[in-house]
């Protein structure tokens, strides 16, 4: 069985975001269909046509921004075919459209991000990512990886040992620019030949990821969720950045998405090693020896 592993970031401007995030959501080729046919149904039920026809993403930063839970409290809470005509009624009056349409189109925007991540669990999706201080030492663009990324494919390679034998993975990413997207192809290229760890992680993971258009890809659209979620409303104990409250009920539904493998570690045999890492540092043990000869 093939495990598709869809890649989206968030933060990545380091401006107002308090984490950098590289989000990854996996889900099972024989689920993919299905999950994606039940997602549009969601689009049905809450929008009473589908949001994301034609220009209009189903982008994280337009769906859960404060903005919205501030449109979402100007009213009580909609009885359910009233919120459904009022949300389809501000999609298509645009910017027409009147206080309650927007209020409605707010809950409804709410009520089916809720709804997207409940249905990430019916299908067994799982959760991985790397969560990055802002103020994470970071290595000079190079020839390795960096460790959000190894971190990423290290869990996504425990889930899939742990699914058996016949399982692989497949890697998607968003599309980057093209002299980027060659980067982290040659970069993933020598991390998956040339290290000790990533000659390992090949026999699971194809080596060379696939780029697509987020705007066309459900996929790649449910990582784009998890990494705002993740960024701004879940919270570990070493996570220090305060985490926006409206946010805590959809940080409990990807916290419950997160993979959780048992590993001997350091002598350890039942260390636990969570899909999601916060990450301090960013520098790859190669970029750290390559620092020290060059007496940085």
């Amino acid at each position: 069985m093939a495990h598709l592993l869809f890649i989206d970031e968030s933060g990545c401007d380091l401006k107002e975001s308090p984490y950098e995030v590289l989000a990854g959501v996996s889900v099972a080729d024989r689920d993919l269909w299905n999950l994606i046919k039940s997602l549009h149904q969601l689009e049905y039920k809450h929008f009473g046509r589908r949001y994301s026809s034609g220009p209009s993403e189903l982008k994280a930063r337009k769906v859960l921004k404060k903005k919205v839970f501030r449109h979402a409290a100007q009213l009580s809470i909609l009885p359910y075919e009233e919120r459904v005509r009022l949300a389809h009624a501000c999609l298509d009056n645009g910017p027409g459209a009147d206080s309650q349409q927007i209020a409605a189109l707010a809950q409804a925007k709410l009520a089916f991000v809720q709804d997207v991540f409940s249905d990430m669990a019916r299908f067994h999706c799982r959760v991985f990512a790397s969560v990055v201080e802002k103020n994470a030492i970071r290595p000079e663009a190079g020839e390795y990886i960096r460790k959000d990324y190894a971190y990423l494919f290290e869990r996504f390679h425990y889930f899939l040992e742990d699914m058996g034998h016949e399982n692989q993975g497949l890697v998607v990413f968003d599309e980057l620019e093209k002299a980027k997207s060659h980067i982290l192809i040659n970069q993933m290229y020598r991390y998956f030949r040339d290290t000790a760890k990533g000659k390992m992680r090949a026999d699971r993971i194809i080596p060379e990821p696939f780029f697509v258009h987020s705007d066309l890809t459900t996929g790649v659209q449910l990582a784009d969720l998890a990494a705002y979620v993740l960024s701004w409303g879940f919270r570990t104990p070493s996570m220090a950045e305060p985490a926006r409250p409206e946010l805590s009920g959809y940080a409990d539904q990807i916290a419950s998405l997160r993979y959780r493998a048992i590993r001997e570690i350091g002598g350890k045999p039942d260390f636990v090693i969570w899909s999601v890492a916060h990450i301090t540092d960013l520098r790859c043990r190669a970029d750290m020896e390559n620092e020290e000869e060059r007496g940085l």
